[in-house]
């Protein structure tokens, strides 16, 4: 292997470099001015940072400074104007939310009020949240004196909130402070899957800054929107209710404006036609002034709000302080809800007074709960509810009928009597054996109107059931996109006064429908009717009238109404025309009825009470008539 040599010229290469690097470093060196030049820039450049350190502690301690004589004086200008409660002018704006799976209500510092309520689960007919409260629609307020003798309204106020928990439950405490132990407290507590919000008015240590001699007034008002497609039929359906110390239910007027003074008043409800904003106290309030005014004044306009309500009571104190154990309920006026409440407020939904309601909430809320427990088509569910209801009838349907074909047997005796015995002179004498005959064969007048009016409550039970039932609300049923509302098939380009500016087609079938059936029904009454008797209306011209005007009526008034109400009715009236034709055609025999009336006419009558006691006035009447003829 060839070993390197020694290279001499490289040696000398490098250190010629290593010389020349050297005098340029040398050469390069400051001058001693220039050095002592560089170290008195570097020492004047020190003392302006300096400078400029010590002028910005300083600006920063001034700013501070500022700020603090800024709220000094903001507090004192507070106290000035509020006086003990000025300390609620440190309170920031904002708001707390309380929500659960049903209801989320939005709570402001200002006032310590429900700022908004939406109700969940629920939208308006143009599918939009439904709130109760948004906007500054609604106000809560107390107004009160102060031992300052200022008033102040805590709607003005600003309140400190505290969110906590109870189990599952969340709790909001929102403060009207006078110190951190003294002040004025709203406590909300919400439960899971509940609309009823726990709500006390409470405080603590203001004994000497109230001035009790000075009338404390709550004030709640609330504008209600309009949730629904007919502003005009919700708004019919929207009024308020309150209960009285003796739980005696009552409600302010739907039309126009009214207002009432109450004493003892346990709860408030704002109620629109299926949802409601309740305000319930455990104390009573001693007196309370309620005011209800409709805001749709014009349909066309008027489309945001449907009536204002307003509640004024005063309050009173307990030992100096507030001490009011409250609720409110702001949700759906479900029935089966809000009886699960220990309070009446179930009351609010109208399902009709004295024996219609009973009927409701006896049999046709348990009939319509139990089928639509398996069914969840509405429209099939109100189909099967008819049946059931017109099955149950129906004897009463063959009670009159049967009766009509007694009348109609009977007639030509009837006939008989008015042409022996014509005139006014001899009215009494042909009533007299009018009756005689009818007594003879069994047969009363009263047995074919007693069955009408025995489904009569029935009638009117559900005209108060399917407009209430919030189950009925946006559920589609053929062409009907909503049974709790009218259903619309075609939009006419013009108001009709009345009727609206749509046409409903339910409505034109029930209509059909009840033209046939007065039709049958008025066929079976011309059979049975008595000819008519001198000086007496003509009643066969009445019920010809009745058999177009009812139809006409009923297209008019339901054009606006539930649709789930004219399909019950249509098919009502299909059913029982069905009913009377199987009667007419396979039940009632003409024949045999006339030969047992014929067989009673043999039979020894034994005269009643109430019937004695016709016949002797009635004679005694034909004796005064006889003697002021010999006159």
């Amino acid at each position: 292997m060839e070993q390197k040599k020694f290279d001499f010229n490289s040696l000398i290469g490098f250190v010629l470099l290593g010389a020349i690097m050297l005098w340029w470093m040398y050469s390069n060196q400051p001058t001693p001015e220039e050095q002592a030049a560089k170290e008195k820039a570097a020492e004047i450049e020190k003392v302006e940072a300096t400078k400029a350190t010590t002028n910005t502690a300083t600006f920063n301690d001034t700013t501070q400074t500022t700020s603090q004589a800024a709220d000094s004086l903001s507090l004192v200008k507070a106290k000035g104007q509020l006086g003990d409660f000025g300390y609620s002018a440190t309170i920031a704006e904002g708001e707390t939310i309380l929500e659960n799976n049903v209801l989320k209500l939005v709570i402001s510092n200002k006032g310590g009020q429900i700022k908004e309520a939406l109700i969940k689960n629920y939208v308006t007919y143009d599918s939009l949240p439904l709130y109760i409260v948004k906007d500054q629609n609604a106000s809560f307020n107390i107004n009160f004196g102060t031992s300052e003798n200022r008033i102040l309204n805590t709607k003005d106020l600003m309140f400190e909130p505290t969110i906590t928990t109870d189990g599952s439950n969340e709790v909001l405490s929102m403060k009207l402070k006078v110190s951190d132990s003294r002040y004025l407290e709203y406590r909300y507590e919400m439960k899971p899957d509940e609309y009823m919000v726990d709500f006390n008015i409470r405080s603590q240590g203001l004994s000497t800054s109230l001035n009790s001699a000075q009338q404390i007034t709550l004030d709640w008002s609330l504008d209600g929107f309009s949730h629904e497609k007919s502003i005009r039929y919700e708004n019919q359906q929207t009024e308020m209710y309150y209960e009285k110390g003796d739980e005696d239910i009552d409600y302010l007027s739907v039309g126009g404006e009214d207002d009432a003074e109450e004493t003892d008043v346990n709860w408030v409800a704002f109620k629109q036609h299926f949802f409601s904003a309740i305000l319930i106290s455990d104390k009573a309030f001693d007196s309370a002034k309620l005011t209800s005014v409709t805001l749709t004044k014009d349909e066309e306009i008027d489309t945001v709000f449907t009536k204002a309500f307003a509640l004024k009571a005063p309050l009173t104190l307990d030992g100096g302080e507030f001490n009011y154990n409250m609720n409110w309920y702001i949700g759906p006026n479900d029935y089966q809800i809000l009886k699960k409440y220990d309070r009446n407020i179930k009351e609010i939904v109208n399902l009709g007074w004295g024996i219609f309601g009973y009927i409701n909430r006896l049999i046709f809320v348990p009939v319509f709960n139990f089928l639509q427990g398996f069914i969840g088509n509405y429209g099939i569910i109100i189909i099967l509810l008819t049946i059931v209801v017109r099955i149950i009838m129906s004897p009463l349907v063959y009670k009159s009928y049967l009766s009509s074909a007694k009348m109609k047997v009977l007639k030509p005796e009837m006939e008989e009597i008015n042409k022996r015995l014509p005139g006014k002179e001899n009215a009494m004498k042909r009533q007299q054996e009018t009756m005689a005959v009818q007594s003879k064969a069994g047969v009363s007048p009263l047995s074919g109107c007693i069955p009408a009016l025995l489904q009569m409550p029935v009638f009117f039970a559900l005209f108060r059931f399917f407009p209430s039932n919030i189950d009925l609300r946006q559920k589609g049923f053929l062409w009907a996109d909503d049974l709790s509302s009218y259903d619309s098939v075609f939009e006419l380009p013009f108001h009709i006064p009345m009727y609206g500016s749509h046409i409903s087609l339910f409505p034109i079938l029930a209509s059909v429908a009840i033209f046939f059936y007065m039709r049958m029904s008025q066929s079976q009454q011309m059979g049975m009717q008595q000819p008519t008797q001198e000086g007496m209306p003509d009643m066969q011209k009445m019920m010809k009238m009745m058999m177009y005007l009812s139809p006409v009526m009923m297209l008019i008034f339901f054009n606006m109404y539930a649709s789930s109400l004219s399909l019950y009715y249509f098919v009502s009236n299909l059913l029982t025309i069905t009913i009377m034709l199987v009667i007419k055609h396979y039940i009632i025999d003409e024949e045999k009825i006339h030969a047992k009336i014929e067989e009673n006419k043999k039979k020894p009558k034994k005269e009643g009470k109430f019937r004695k006691r016709i016949n002797d006035a009635m004679k005694q009447a034909q004796e005064q008539q006889a003697k002021q003829k010999k006159r």
